[in-house]
C-alpha cells in the first residue's frame, strides 16, 4: 500500500491541476501502440493505427485517452491509501491487459517531463 506525505500529495495535485488532459492524454496513450506495436492487436476497434501520424491523429485514441486521464485525475483527488487502491483498480479496468497500466504510467511520466520539464523534478517524479 502506498502512503503519501502531505507534501507529496500537494505536489502531485499542484502539477496535475496544470495538466491539459486532452493533450497529455492523447500523447501518452498514442505512444503505446507506437513504441509497443504488439499492443495494436488489442486496439482493433480504434481503426487506423498503421502509422505514427495515423495513431497521433486518431479520434478514438484521443477520446479514450481523455477517459483514462480523467480517471487518473479522480484518483489524484483521492490519494488516501484506501481510496487510491480502489481508484487504481478502476483505472486498470479501462485497459485490455493489466500490463498496460505500467506501460501507460511510463508514457505519462515521459509526457509530463516533456511538458513540465522545470517543475518535473526527481522529487516530483518519485511522488
Amino acid at each position: 500500500m502506498v502512503h503519501f506525505t502531505t507534501e507529496e500529495k500537494a505536489a502531485v495535485a499542484s502539477l496535475w491541476a496544470k495538466v491539459n488532459v486532452e493533450v497529455v492524454g492523447g500523447e501518452s496513450l498514442a505512444r503505446l501502440p507506437i513504441f509497443c506495436p504488439w499492443i495494436q492487436r488489442f486496439c482493433d476497434s480504434f481503426g487506423n493505427l498503421c502509422t505514427e501520424s495515423a495513431i497521433m491523429g486518431n479520434p478514438k485514441v484521443k477520446a479514450h485517452s481523455r477517459k483514462v486521464l480523467n480517471s487518473f485525475g479522480n484518483a489524484i483527488k483521492h490519494m488516501d491509501p484506501e481510496n487510491l487502491r480502489v481508484s487504481s483498480g478502476h483505472l486498470c479496468a479501462l485497459f485490455f491487459h493489466p500490463g498496460f497500466c505500467a506501460l501507460l504510467g511510463n508514457m505519462i511520466l515521459i509526457v509530463l517531463a516533456t511538458h513540465f520539464s522545470k517543475e518535473f523534478t526527481p522529487q516530483m517524479q518519485a511522488a
